[in-house]
């Protein structure tokens, strides 16, 4: 975009842009991405937040950054986390802020909020057109690497109970986490606003940890205990919703409770299905073709089109059906079997399983690195002598051939590299 064409302060946010992109997932640029941040910050934050880090900071950090005094970059800040701009926590006796992704991050928690300060309406439209109109930030958010963002909770009550591991169970992160914070569907809401969304439950948006504390102490989510959350969950699974969460095996920060109409996961999930825009979990539903009367009722639950109805081959009845599934299509999240009213369909292993990162740090550094963006993690502003020799270590692995680089990313695809970046 030439300097012509920018807009009054537009060279300011496209700063902002270049910071968003330098994480693993970014924004591409586009004119209506630029409307949306005119809504959400001022210029003069715009200029801020673009020199921010990718890592966790403090005030001092950021007055340093910015050239400011201290309190006055505490309030800032303070003011952009009140807006969840940014996140906020404890750590170490001092408050550390981050800038959060625009999905799942700052995007959502502007629809996701239980109190009425921003032009929600607005915002609708323009998410709507930046991500299922102009598809380039879907295509960037789902369907990029392999390491992804999302992964598929299976439906824990249609498997035995000594089948599903501790980090499947959406349960055992509601019951494992600190703080539970519960707000509006930002998908549904967003379709709400456009006059397209279902009826299926709107606040149901789950965040955990040191996530929920921040969004609850700025009243983007409600504070609840661990027995409303799991009531939660057992009413999405009876309206066929599927649980999606944050793609880490620990310290989940976030599950939402998916439709296929609404969910710009679920929607991506179809449209760009042989890229795998979602972790699916480990399992795969089998039809009993026995005892499958070709109702189709599995066919209306499933949210990624995975099953279809083929002749029975029955030569007593030779207008008979039977379900099948495309396994190429299906997340595994079993919405199908409890679908079934005549038991047809039950899940099974996977041939192989689904590897699922550590933490959050572990999925981040594993999708920088497949992005071609590790470079950026680790110098992350930074400009000593040791972060410019990792980075050049790390910029001349992204340059070897696909062959070579896809050795070194699975030598790199383990908890070392934690350690690594912890070092620097």
């Amino acid at each position: 975009m030439g300097n012509a064409l920018l807009g009054p302060g537009q060279g300011t946010y496209d700063r902002l842009v270049e910071r968003l992109n330098r994480s693993p997932q970014g924004a591409p640029p586009s004119e209506r991405l630029f409307q949306i941040l005119r809504l959400l910050v001022s210029e003069e934050e715009a200029g801020l937040l673009a020199q921010v880090p990718i890592r966790p900071f403090t005030a001092r950090r950021a007055a340093a950054l910015w050239g400011l005094p201290e309190t006055r970059a505490r309030e800032v800040l303070d003011g952009l986390a009140d807006r969840a701009m940014l996140l906020d926590y404890p750590e170490g006796g001092e408050t550390r802020y981050v800038l959060p992704p625009p999905m799942a991050g700052f995007f959502e928690f502007s629809m996701m909020r239980v109190r009425g300060d921003m032009d929600q309406q607005a915002l609708a439209e323009l998410y709507y057109d930046y991500i299922n109109m102009e598809e380039d930030f879907c295509r960037e958010l789902f369907a990029t690497g392999q390491t992804q963002l999302g992964r598929v909770f299976v439906d824990e009550t249609a498997l035995p109970a000594l089948v599903v591991l501790d980090h499947e169970r959406a349960s055992e992160v509601v019951r494992s986490a600190k703080a539970i914070g519960i707000s509006a569907c930002y998908c549904r809401h967003k379709m709400a606003r456009k006059g397209q969304a279902c009826d299926a439950p709107m606040d149901i948006c789950m965040t955990f940890g040191s996530c929920a504390d921040s969004l609850t102490r700025h009243q983007v989510a409600r504070r609840v205990d661990a027995v409303e959350c799991l009531d939660l969950l057992a009413q999405a699974r009876e309206r066929g919703l599927v649980q999606f969460g944050e793609n880490v095996r620990e310290q989940v920060s976030f599950i939402c409770n998916c439709c296929g109409c609404c969910c710009e996961a679920l929607i991506a999930a179809r449209r760009f299905a042989f890229m795998k825009p979602v972790h699916t979990t480990n399992y795969l539903p089998e039809v009993d073709s026995g005892r499958c009367n070709g109702c189709g009722k599995c066919l209306d639950a499933c949210p990624v089109e995975a099953l279809g109805l083929v002749s029975a081959h029955d030569p007593h009845r030779r207008v008979a059906r039977t379900a099948q599934l495309n396994e190429e299509r299906c997340l595994g999240c079993g919405v199908c079997v409890r679908a079934c009213a005549k038991e047809a369909i039950q899940l099974k292993p996977r041939p192989s399983r689904v590897l699922t990162p550590v933490n959050t740090a572990h999925r981040t550094v594993v999708m920088a690195l497949e992005r071609g963006k590790l470079a950026e993690l680790l110098v992350d502003g930074q400009s000593t002598q040791g972060h410019r020799a990792a980075a050049a270590i790390l910029g001349a692995v992204l340059k070897l051939p696909p062959l070579k680089q896809a050795l070194a990313s699975e030598q790199l695809k383990s908890r070392y590299l934690d350690r690594l970046l912890a070092r620097y």
